[in-house]
This record gives C-alpha cells, sequence and structure tokens, in this order.
C-alpha cells in the first residue's frame, strides 16, 4: 500500500511539475506575442491600425487595402490566422475608411500624395516601434497602387512587395473589364444586362460611381470579380469580425461612396506602364485566374518590363479579384512559403538580427 501511495505521489509531483513548466511557457509565450488595435495619427488625421502576432520578433507584414475606402480589417479572421504565427500583421484603415471614417475628412485630403504620405509615415513608425530595418508589403487593388509606388519610392523600407489584383493601367483595365462583362451578357443572352451596359456605356463612366457600380454588379453575376464567395458574403464576413463595431459596420459603405466618389478620378489616371518600370526590391504579383475586375493580362505584360532584383506571378487558380478571401489558405500558404521562405533563403537574411531592444510595444 505504501508503494502505490510512493507512486502517486511520484506521478501527482511530475504532473505539478508538467502543469507548472506549460503555465511558465504560456506567460512567456503571451509576453512575446500581441494583439492591439490602435488609433493613431497619420497627417494630422485619426486612423486605425489592428496589430496581431504570435511573436514580437518575427517580420512586419503590412496590408494595404482596396477601394479607395474598402477596408481588410474586418475580414482578417478568414485570412489571417495561420500569418500571424509568422509575421506581425499589420492591417490600416485608410483615411477616411472603415474605422478611420469620418463625414468632416476635408476633402482636400482625400488624394493620392497624401494617401502615400500617411503610408510612408505608417512604416517608419513600425520600423522604429519593433526595430526593424525592413517590412513586408502587401497591397490589394487600390492598395496595390499605394503599395507599387511605396516600393517604387523607398526600396530600402522593403524585404519585399506583394502586388494582389495589381493595378497597372487604371483606364485600359477598366475598358477591358466593361468589354468582357459586356461580351459576357450577350454570350448569355441576357438583354437586360445588355441594355444597361450599353447604356452606361463605355468607362469613364458619367454619373458618378452610380454607373461603376452597375458594372461591377454584372461583373460579379459572371464571374470576372469573384469565384467560391458572393457579395453578400463580404457582410457576413463583416458581422462576424471581433474588431468592427456596430457603428463601423454602419459606415463602412458610406465610408467606401465618399472615398471612391472624392478619388477616383485620380486614381484613373494611374499607369504604372509610363510612370514605374524600375523597382529596387523583389516583387511578387498574387493574381487570380479570373480576375476581370483589375484583369490579370496587364499584369502579365508589365511583368515582361518590369525590372526588378526578382518578379513572378504567383497564380490562384480558383480565384478572381480577391485570391485571399476566395482561397484563404492557398494564399497564407504562399505567403508564409514563397514571398518569406524564399526572400530570406534567396537573399540569406536573418530577420532576427534586426531586433535589437524593442521598447514601448504594446500588447
Amino acid at each position: 500500500m505504501r508503494r502505490i501511495l510512493r507512486w502517486i505521489s511520484f506521478l501527482f509531483g511530475i504532473l505539478l511539475i508538467f502543469s507548472f513548466s506549460l503555465a511558465i511557457a504560456s506567460q512567456e509565450e503571451s509576453k512575446r506575442s500581441i494583439n492591439s488595435l490602435e488609433e493613431i495619427t497619420l497627417g494630422g488625421a485619426k486612423q486605425w491600425i489592428l496589430i496581431r502576432g504570435e511573436n514580437i520578433t518575427n517580420p512586419i507584414l503590412l496590408f494595404f487595402h482596396g477601394g479607395p475606402g474598402f477596408p481588410e480589417m474586418p475580414y482578417t479572421h478568414i485570412d489571417s490566422s495561420r500569418l500571424e504565427k509568422h509575421f506581425i500583421v499589420v492591417n490600416w484603415d485608410q483615411r477616411g475608411a472603415g474605422k478611420s471614417y469620418s463625414p468632416d475628412i476635408p476633402k482636400e485630403t482625400m488624394n493620392l500624395e497624401q494617401f502615400l504620405s500617411d503610408a510612408r509615415e505608417l512604416i517608419q513608425m513600425l520600423r522604429k516601434r519593433f526595430s526593424r530595418d525592413k517590412i513586408f508589403l502587401i497591397g490589394h487593388s487600390w492598395g496595390s497602387v499605394l503599395g507599387l509606388y511605396t516600393a517604387h519610392r523607398h526600396p530600402e523600407y522593403l524585404h519585399a512587395y506583394v502586388g494582389m489584383g495589381q493595378v497597372v493601367n487604371a483606364k485600359e483595365g477598366e475598358m477591358i473589364s466593361y468589354l468582357w462583362t459586356l461580351e459576357k451578357a450577350k454570350e448569355a443572352g441576357d438583354e437586360d444586362a445588355v441594355k444597361s451596359l450599353e447604356k452606361i456605356g463605355p468607362p469613364p463612366y458619367e454619373g458618378g460611381f452610380q454607373n461603376l457600380g452597375t458594372q461591377r454588379m454584372l461583373l460579379a453575376r459572371y464571374g470576372g470579380s469573384m469565384r467560391n464567395i458572393t457579395l453578400s458574403d463580404f457582410g457576413k464576413f463583416m458581422n462576424d469580425s471581433p474588431f468592427y463595431t456596430k457603428a463601423d459596420k454602419n459606415n463602412y459603405m458610406r465610408a467606401f461612396m465618399q472615398s471612391i466618389n472624392l478619388m477616383w478620378d485620380e486614381v484613373m489616371k494611374v499607369n504604372f506602364f509610363e510612370e514605374v518600370l524600375e523597382v529596387k526590391v523583389p516583387v511578387y504579383f498574387f493574381t487570380g485566374k479570373c480576375d476581370y475586375q483589375v484583369p490579370f493580362e496587364l499584369v502579365e505584360r508589365y511583368l515582361s518590363v518590369l525590372k526588378a532584383p526578382h518578379k513572378e506571378i504567383v497564380w490562384f487558380e480558383n480565384s478572381c479579384h480577391t485570391p485571399n478571401l476566395e482561397e484563404p489558405e492557398v494564399y497564407q500558404d504562399k505567403l508564409i512559403n514563397i514571398v518569406l521562405k524564399e526572400t530570406l533563403k534567396r537573399y540569406q537574411l536573418d530577420l532576427k538580427e534586426e531586433v535589437k531592444e524593442l521598447k514601448g510595444v504594446t500588447r
């Protein structure tokens, strides 16, 4: 009996030690992680960022969302859980968008150069806060305009740039998108759709966002903007977001409409064939095989003339314009195993050497 009691005591002691070790490990892991939703000031305007990662010594991945005015933050629970194991993932609701919406934002500040200035200020803030020389940057759609300009002007800030749904020549892209949608409507025998498209006419559309919206709705109907998800899914994803309040959700489309109406004319002037033919960082274009919202064929053509230390198209076979939401697991896998790991291997980088002393990191 005594022998049995000694064995029970011994096993109980082992379990206590094991439990204590797990508790210590959990505390250490908590100290290394970050989960912070913050209001900051960029260019004199209050704006919001979300910072999440399991280890603050991991490299930074900053996401520039699309639109203008269509934030990624309310969808991060869909496409970022695995990324947070390998990166410090930073989502930014840009000036006038999402959580950063204000009906009183000065209209004169809603322009490309101001957004690029905000972006540069944010990157500098992150570099200082996490003691990094460089970050990884991904830009989606409109965000790819900000992203490619940033990579071109400030390669010293970046390990690599990822353009997802990369804008190349905005006017030509809109024309390709319009003609493709019209062709699909005719093939489907959809007379009402054909009449609607012929009524608004080819881009640049007159009548503001309403006519662009008509084309976009029909583009989605024929599978040129998304696959595996629908427009209603965006609302479902947002409703499930832990980072958006009811007011944020109510303001989302209001902010989007304001941003588009103030900035669309300037967006249509973007032509990287004329403005950016060399980028001095590795460039990856995450491209959906069926993307006709920002047509993939322009990305293929642009790749052939762009000079960069490394450049490639990373194809998404079952995606159109939002691979991160249409194929979230594939998207995360490619960011981790192609962009991160191959970049580090190619340039023999040890990112841990960058991290000297972390001061003022809010968790």
